[in-house]
């Protein structure tokens, strides 16, 4: 796998910097960050300062509020922000994320915590983000709730999202960094990052690591 070592402030400015629009044109950026380190093989980024996992609370797909802090503690945590409607980045990140789960031995994958937060809250409401989930692995937790709550979580963790917005030929865009966060079950730190093209062979190589907490 490549890894490469990079500090949370350099990676903080290109997640913020680097948007997805899901089903829309790339976002554009002022500037863009160059970052340097020991890059081996694969998508990997391991960070020398991991990320703290945030205060969130929200809704999960039954109704119910979800912890993030209490309830992933001590279990080896993929974090995602993304939504529903995506027609392409989304969906290909949780479907990678499903099959590599699937390769892992089932006591490991009862272990994996796979978290997805909306950044369309408006349209994905609990119901429709249970249904869309469920296609892709019924184990997956879906959250919603305040955008702003959700905006400022995702901050704490370098990645930069924006409120939905409508096109002019009336299809609705959400702007989003497409990183995954990996969290630790040691630590609950987030020390892993993978980038929009993270494969399957990726994540299935990966896992069993995170399980343990270990790099890659």
């Amino acid at each position: 796998m490549r890894t490469t070592r990079v500090t949370v402030a350099a990676l903080a400015a290109v997640a913020a910097l680097t948007l997805t629009a899901c089903g829309g044109e790339p976002a554009k950026t002022d500037a863009v960050t160059q970052i340097t380190g020991q890059s081996k093989a694969g998508t990997a980024t391991v960070l020398d300062r991991p990320f703290d996992k945030p205060e969130l609370v929200l809704t999960d797909t039954t109704g119910n509020p979800w912890n993030l802090r209490e309830q992933t503690k001590g279990k080896p945590t993929l974090i995602y922000f993304g939504y529903t409607n995506c027609p392409d980045v989304c969906p290909l990140t949780m479907s990678n994320i499903a099959v590599a789960k699937k390769a892992l031995p089932k006591a490991d994958q009862d272990k994996l915590q796979v978290v997805f937060v909306t950044t369309d809250p408006e349209r994905d409401t609990p119901d429709s983000l249970g249904a869309w989930l469920k296609a892709q692995d019924p184990s997956f937790t879906g959250l919603t709730g305040d955008f702003a709550t959700i905006q400022a979580a995702a901050r704490k963790l370098g990645i930069g999202i924006e409120a939905a917005k409508k096109e002019a030929d009336g299809s609705v865009v959400s702007m989003h960094g497409a990183q995954v966060i990996a969290f630790s079950p040691k630590t609950d730190e987030g020390y892993l990052l993978y980038g929009e093209g993270s494969t399957v062979d990726d994540y299935t190589k990966d896992l069993p690591k995170i399980i343990k907490g270990e790099n890659p």
